[in-house]
């Protein structure tokens, strides 16, 4: 009997645990969903994460390939952000159909466009990364020794070199990554083609 006693005790605990495993995820999804239309608020608490972690950083002098990994990953999801749902150099057909593109005459009807990455999940997925980032920093094993200046500049060539590739791609296909209107897309095709031509 005391071994029925046991598991019966072992097993009580583990469904409380699970039962509340389920209620802080609930209750953790139902904040989120909350979360969702109040864009400048989210992006403000992750400036606050993000200059948390900054500090953390900066104060212990460390982990300088963990924040070459962010670094890395944030670049990935900027480029997700900024790319059309339907690569039209992938899939042309269907992006002469369903992608967005920029109107070059008054007669063409706008098309809002359409992210590879949603802003909601662009936002909480860069938020979640310095989370993570900031819990690694307690544990010395992320802390590997790196010459931090030499990851500092590969990784502005990385951004220098991919957002130029973005910018191109977004000249060659006509379209604007940001759903502002006609006449202010045309406007910055018309940067864009200035950039792609004196610049780069």
């Amino acid at each position: 009997s005391m071994d029925s006693g046991g598991d019966s005790s072992g097993g009580g605990a583990a469904a409380a645990a699970a039962k509340w495993r389920t209620d802080a995820t609930r209750a953790f999804q139902y904040y989120l969903d909350r979360s969702t239309p109040h864009a400048t608020g989210r992006w403000l608490g992750t400036l606050v994460v993000a200059a948390v972690y900054a500090l953390r950083v900066l104060s212990i002098h460390g982990f300088y390939i963990v924040s070459y990994g962010l670094g890395i990953y944030l670049l990935n999801l900027l480029i997700g952000f900024l790319s059309p749902m339907v690569d039209p150099e992938l899939d042309p057909s269907a992006a002469a159909h369903d992608g967005p593109a920029l109107p070059t005459r008054g007669s063409d009807e706008f098309k809002p466009f359409i992210r590879r990455l949603p802003e909601f999940k662009f936002w909480y997925a860069i938020t979640k990364a310095f989370v993570i980032a900031f819990v690694m920093t307690f544990f010395s094993v992320f802390d590997v020794p790196v010459f931090w200046p030499i990851l500092l500049c590969y990784w502005i060539v990385l951004f220098v070199l991919t957002m130029k590739r973005q910018i191109l791609h977004m000249v060659k296909y006509k379209y604007v990554p940001f759903n502002i209107g006609k006449q202010h897309s045309i406007s910055l095709f018309i940067l864009y083609r200035f950039i792609h031509h004196h610049i780069m």
